[in-house]
């Protein structure tokens, strides 16, 4: 994988308009992860306008799920990341009118690159879908929850 390009990103999200976990955003899908042992877990409930097919959700929510399951993972872990590369695996259609389980997990950390897994499930454990990816550490979390001095190229 390439070098990334030395970045300097703003990591404050007070203003709540984050399409994933943004509590402002009016068209956002307000995740509220949590941490769960060794990873992350947050709950979601689709609307109706989030599908694809009539009453299947659309797969590309699916993928923005599994990867803030997956930056999350990140975030929790101490660091500010951003997808290289991400590999998804849909397993179930997933009907709109279901709840839904997140997780996600670090599986890998070095200074530099950050790897994870994510998974989707319906509340009764049917397994929708499944992520991995790598992602490039652009920040330390500091203790506002945003990011420190960039150190993606050091």
């Amino acid at each position: 994988m390439a070098g990334f390009p030395n970045v300097n990103l703003d990591t404050d999200l007070r203003d709540g308009l984050c399409f994933c976990c943004g509590k402002n955003n009016p068209i956002g899908l307000k995740l509220d992860f949590r941490r769960e042992g060794d990873g992350v877990r947050a709950r979601y409930t689709p609307d109706k306008l989030h599908q694809g097919w009539p009453g299947i959700l659309h797969g590309g929510i699916i993928t923005c799920l599994l990867d803030e399951a997956m930056s999350y993972a990140a975030v929790f872990a101490g660091v500010h990341c951003l997808t290289a590369k991400m590999e998804v695996e849909i397993k179930s259609p997933a009907p709109v009118a279901a709840n839904y389980i997140l997780t996600g997990k670090v599986t890998r950390q070095t200074r530099k690159l950050v790897e994870t897994e994510a998974s989707v499930t319906m509340a009764d454990g049917t397994l929708i879908a499944t992520a991995r990816s790598k992602q490039f550490v652009i920040g330390k979390v500091n203790e506002k929850g945003g990011a420190s001095q960039n150190n993606a190229s050091k």
